[in-house]
Parts: structure tokens; sequence; C-alpha cells
């Protein structure tokens, strides 16, 4: 059971909110507190982009792992609690909303502080908290009056907005290499040899006289060369020319983002202090 003394851890240590099985659901926002006895009841969860929103969560059966809460509860049970106000108080009907949503007892005394309704949970705010938050102290160390509302304290909180803005990784697109075949006609020149029949004549010489005169005088007689050409032979093979591969680089460019952020400012009346 979380008591009092862990409060400052879980508003001090930056940590999360783990499920029961160990995934984060969101970082620690603010820790709410019984309004009769200061025990810690309530963590709500940053969730969403940039940690936008803030869902309750019980801290009955929560238990600490260093900087971190974990909860008997799933992430998305967490994500889908009804939306309730941060806005320093919880309200009995908001409380029944959640009460419902995480099927906890109407009629136990939730946590140990005494009957839910009857005292209310207040938000401690920060680290620095005190009972004088919670709505119930009396006159003792209080300076002027509430006009809103009860008697609050000595001092008034100015909070404001901060925009936060961080990146995210998501699928902007995918690459891919196909491979295909198309057709294309190729000229090449190849030199060819043939061969052709000419003609040659001598005259009769002393040289050549007994060949012309071997045979008889008068004949017929019939000569056959055989004539040869080269034609062209073509042969194709295949044969690796490159190798392509997809790989990725990271570029990095600057997007301006706008955003509306609201601020609370103090003005006096009455004193001359312009100061805000």
């Amino acid at each position: 059971m979380l008591t009092t003394e862990h409060i400052d851890d879980l508003l001090q240590g930056n940590g999360n909110v783990l499920s029961a099985d160990g995934d984060k659901i969101g970082s620690v926002g603010q820790v709410y507190a019984n309004d009769t006895d200061g025990q810690p009841t309530w963590v709500t969860v940053k969730t969403g982009l940039f940690g936008t929103s803030e869902s309750f969560v019980p801290l009955q059966g929560a238990r600490l792992e260093g900087s971190d809460v974990v909860v008997p509860y799933t992430k998305d049970q967490v994500k889908d609690a009804p939306r309730v106000d941060t806005d320093g108080h919880l309200e009995p009907s908001e409380e029944d909303r959640l009460f419902g949503h995480y099927g906890l007892d109407d009629h136990q005394n939730y946590g140990g502080t005494g009957t839910r309704g009857d005292a209310g949970y207040a938000d401690t705010g920060s680290a620095a908290y005190s009972d004088t938050r919670t709505g119930t102290a009396d006159a003792t160390g209080t300076v002027g009056r509430d006009t809103s509302g009860p008697t609050t304290d000595d001092a008034m909180t100015r909070s404001e907005e901060r925009l936060n803005v961080g990146t995210e990784t998501q699928a902007a697109g995918r690459a891919r290499l196909r491979k295909y075949v198309t057709t294309e006609n190729v000229t090449k020149t190849v030199p060819v040899q043939r061969e052709e029949v000419r003609i040659e004549r001598e005259p009769i010489t002393e040289a050549n006289r007994g060949a012309a005169l071997s045979g008889p005088d008068i004949s017929e007689e019939e000569h056959e060369v055989t004539l040869h050409e080269e034609r062209p032979v073509i042969e194709k093979e295949t044969v690796p020319v490159e190798r392509v591969r997809l790989d990725k680089e990271t570029v990095t460019d600057e997007v301006t983002v706008e955003e509306e952020v609201r601020k609370e400012h103090i003005e006096t009346d009455g004193i001359d202090d312009a100061r805000q």
C-alpha cells in the first residue's frame, strides 16, 4: 500500500505508470490524496501524443518499483477510463464513474481512508503538499477569504501550460526493387570473306610446254572448282553486369509546429503592485 511517504517519490522521480505485465502506460502526472488523512489514493497517467491526455488510476493494490508505479490494471483499461478534469479535486460523481470503470466496491473504505463522498480526494499538486490543499483546514495560518469558495491558504498558485514537442516514428512509404525483361535490337557489322572465280591465262613457254603437250591434240575437257564463303554466326550469352540493392539514409528536416497554450495571470486590487 502506498502512503504519504511515497508521494514525494512519485512526484519527484519522473517515473512511469506500468501495468501488471510490465507495459508502460504513461508517465506519472499528479497524485490525489484523501481529504481526511492525506493518504495517496489516485494517480494520473499522462498518455496520448506528447502526454497531452491524463487518465485517473486508483492506487489500491499498486506498488513502487524504483521511481515507477505498478498498478493492477491493463494499459487499455487505463486509457479507456472516463475523462475527468485534473482540476485539483475529485467530485463524488466523478469518483462514481471511476470506481465503476475499475470495478471497485462502492461501499468499501477505499485505501483505508474513510468513506468516499464524505471527504473526497484532493490533488497534492506537487511534492510540497499539505492538508490546507484538501479544503478541510481550520483558520489557523489562513489569511484572507476565498471569494469563489471555502477558506483557502495564504497564497494563490499561478499555473501555465507549457508546450512540449517531441517526435514519433511512423511509416511514410515503402520502396522495393523489381526486375523485368525488355527486348531491344542490336546491330553489329561483321566482316565476312567469300571466294570468287578468276580466270588466269599464261602463254606457252619452254617451262610449261611439256605440260601443255601432254594431252591429246584435240579434246573436250571440263574443270570444276569449289567456292567458299563466310556467314555470320550468332550466339548469345548471359553475363552479370551489376548488383543493385536498397539502402536507407536519414535526413533531417525542420518542421514548425504551432499550438495554443493557456497561462494564468494574477492581478492585484487595492495595492500598488504591478507584478504578475
